[in-house]
């Protein structure tokens, strides 16, 4: 098995690389592989001839996307388009990471793979063509649905807070959002432990939709406490974290009130799931600090 991880220096890219042990992953991204140029992806697909695609490249800045829609579009919908038409071409598999944006957030409960989407603006689209696209034109392709993700470095909420709160004394964040925070490195486990079931042979069965996300949910402003309280036990000082309404915070693209994910398809299928969000944030909080990040 040669597995190709399309996504460069991303945060699920990277924390798949990290942590592949002796499997053949080949992490590939910009310039030699870029969805938005269709001649490098099938170049890219002819040299490494890989027979699994973990696609984790995607436009996720959801407010450029507005003033972007070509790029954020050739990237979340077209270029995973030709990505799975190359997969099926070359025999190959393809797992397909998208996101909790292809709902719009309007449900009372967790999401499960069989709720109606619904996006509510350019990225959520986008993702969601890119889901239809890849399962037209791939059979053997699986979509993995994940929210809310971070790592030890990139850009993301978790670092966000922890600089912010050196020079700021009081932060306001939104309290009315929730979600399931999903660490990068669970993420690349999990996917691994994905392929490794699939080291035997492809099953029809496997293809299809699942979410994966950190176990539990939160608000913004709970997990911004949350970050703040383990980064204390560190000797970091915190600031006070003011709750705000989601009207005290606008946006260019409106975030969904409920990014809860429910995980429990892919548990049943494959066995697999990801750790409470707690216990995976204090250990990368951990991390941060000690890198003096």
């Amino acid at each position: 098995m040669t597995i190709m991880v399309t996504g460069g220096s991303g945060q699920v890219a990277q924390a798949i690389g990290r942590h592949a042990g002796t499997l053949p992953v080949r992490v590939v991204g910009r310039p030699d592989f870029d969805l938005e140029n269709p001649a490098s992806i099938t170049a890219m697909m002819e040299s490494v001839r890989p027979s699994l695609v973990i696609n984790t490249a995607a436009w996720t800045a959801v407010d450029a996307a507005e003033t972007n829609r070509d790029s954020a579009w050739q990237t979340n919908a077209l270029g995973p388009l030709t990505l799975a038409r190359d997969c099926a071409r070359l025999g190959a598999a393809l797992i397909h990471v998208s996101t909790d944006y292809v709902f719009d957030g309007a449900k009372s409960g967790a999401y499960i793979e069989t709720d109606a989407t619904s996006p509510a603006a350019t990225y959520g689209l986008s993702k969601l063509a890119g889901e239809h696209a890849v399962m037209t034109h791939c059979p053997r392709t699986l979509v993995v649905r994940t929210a809310w993700v971070y790592a030890t470095q990139g850009k993301n909420f978790v670092l966000t807070m922890l600089n912010a709160g050196r020079s700021r004394p009081h932060l306001r964040v939104v309290a009315d959002q929730i979600g399931c925070p999903s660490n990068a490195d669970d993420l690349g486990r999990c996917l691994l432990a994905l392929v490794r079931q699939m080291e035997a042979g492809w099953q029809d069965s496997y293809a299809g939709i699942y979410h994966l996300a950190g176990s539990g949910q939160v608000s913004w402003h709970g997990f911004a406490e949350a970050i703040f309280a383990a980064a204390s036990t560190h000797g970091y000082m915190p600031p006070t974290v003011e709750a705000i309404p989601t009207s005290a915070y606008p946006t260019p693209v409106q975030r969904p009130a409920n990014s809860v994910l429910d995980c429990g398809k892919i548990a049943r299928r494959f066995g697999i799931a990801m750790p409470a969000w707690e216990d995976s944030l204090r250990l990368a909080v951990a991390d941060i600090l000690k890198a003096g990040a």
